[in-house]
């Protein structure tokens, strides 16, 4: 919430505004200067849709710790069943915007989602914090890893096992697949895959209808606490500081709400930075989400991995040097073009797309880094853009993504469903 400093500093300076009608005014007041002049939200109320994840905190800490306000608008977050019902919601304009998988938006936008519908990535909200988790009996059968899943997937029919994600062109199904390619095993003819929410996660598993699934916190560790299955990998083992959420917006809402756009990346960006500021911070967050409003668990399911003390439930502990993250100086919300570009290459590789796309035009026009940097200077706080669009890291199988040559790196995979 404001305090008397900033409401005095908000008074002169549209007083001095009044006065010399001046439009240009101090960096450090620009938040307070744009929630209540020319630049004024369009919208006084922004409904976003949430998952009950982890990684919606940014969310639901802009709300309730005020930092919307600030801005001058009511952040609403209103809680979702699925991520079909967040894709409908969001299409039907019943949300405004919405914590959203990255590939779900990027599917929208080609319309490989549902019917195409231009879409808009408005800030990643955290990176990292993904599982696949594998059943107790696969455990107990002995397999711990993807080798020795192929293994004994090889001594079945094929499509004996059964895996889960929750949306087919989302990130838990790339990150599954991936996985699973990494030791040969074909996702789509050597096991059987099927969507399910993330909370229904634990519960399927538990009466037996599938021998592993891929989902955002808490609930991989929820399966861990309730004996019924184990960490097989983490998402960041398969990609260091990967994209994961987004939050996300018609393209249409944001050309007509522009300033409405830009306070509500302010007040998350903010929320971010407050998450990320201390281990003190992170377990207040993961109380508060743990509530019936939010995520309706145990906090203890979520405290040790947004801290990044893992236990995989097999007798191996360690401290993630990538947990999840939602700021690192501003670095994880930034809407990297290579982040939505890699996304496209899954998308060709598993036969979603059937010709190459144009990966650079689709991601200049998804991933708004325009508005992100207006909202990084009504913050202000030193928050930087960096100097490019791309980034580069190494994955599961020593492959590198760069964000360059995107057609290339795409159909280098030789397990792939490419004229599928």
């Amino acid at each position: 919430m404001e305090n008397n400093t900033v409401s005095l500093t908000r008074r002169r300076l549209l007083q001095a505004s009044a006065v010399l009608g001046a439009t240009c005014l101090l960096p450090g007041a620009m938040s307070a200067v744009w929630a209540a002049g020319s630049d004024k939200p369009e919208q006084a109320t922004v409904r976003v849709g949430f998952i009950p994840l982890t990684d919606c905190a940014p969310v639901i800490i802009a709300a309730l710790k005020g930092f919307d306000k600030k801005y001058g608008i009511t952040l609403v977050p209103t809680k979702e069943a699925s991520w079909a019902a967040v894709r409908d919601k969001l299409v039907s304009g019943e949300l405004d915007a919405a914590h959203v998988l990255y590939g779900l938006l990027y599917g929208l936008e080609l319309g490989i989602a549902g019917k195409a519908q231009p879409m808009a990535n408005l800030m990643t909200l955290n990176q990292n914090g993904q599982a696949i988790t594998l059943s107790a009996e696969l455990q107990a059968q002995g397999v711990t890893d993807a080798a020795a899943l192929k293994k004994r997937i090889a001594a079945q029919a094929p499509g004996t096992f059964t895996f889960a994600h929750t949306f087919p062109t989302g990130t838990h199904a790339m990150w599954l697949y991936y996985w699973l390619a990494s030791a040969e095993i074909n996702p789509f003819t050597d096991v059987r895959t099927v969507v399910v929410p993330p909370p229904q996660m634990v519960m399927n598993m538990r009466i037996g209808n599938m021998s592993g699934f891929c989902v955002g916190e808490p609930w991989n560790a929820r399966a861990i606490n309730d004996r019924i299955g184990f960490t097989a990998a983490t998402s960041q083992a398969i990609w260091p500081d990967h994209p994961e959420k987004v939050l996300g917006a018609r393209r249409a809402w944001v050309q007509q709400n522009p300033h409405t756009a830009r306070a509500l990346v302010s007040a998350v960006l903010e929320a971010s930075r407050w998450i990320d500021a201390s281990e003190r911070n992170k377990r207040e967050t993961a109380q508060i989400l743990s509530r019936r409003a939010w995520l309706n668990t145990k906090e203890q399911y979520l405290t040790g991995r947004m801290l990044g003390e893992y236990d995989n439930g097999a007798g191996r502990r360690w401290l993630d040097p990538h947990p999840m993250r939602f700021f690192r100086e501003g670095e994880v919300s930034f809407p990297w073009h290579s982040d939505g570009m890699w996304f496209l290459t899954q998308f060709r590789r598993w036969g979603l797309l059937k010709d190459a796309p144009d990966y650079a035009a689709i991601a200049a026009r998804v991933n708004r880094t325009d508005i992100w940097r207006d909202a990084a200077t009504a913050i202000g706080g030193g928050i930087t853009a960096p100097s490019g669009l791309l980034r580069s890291s190494t994955l599961l199988d020593g492959s590198v993504w760069d964000g360059r040559e995107p057609e290339t790196y795409a159909t280098r995979f030789s397990l792939n469903r490419m004229g599928v």
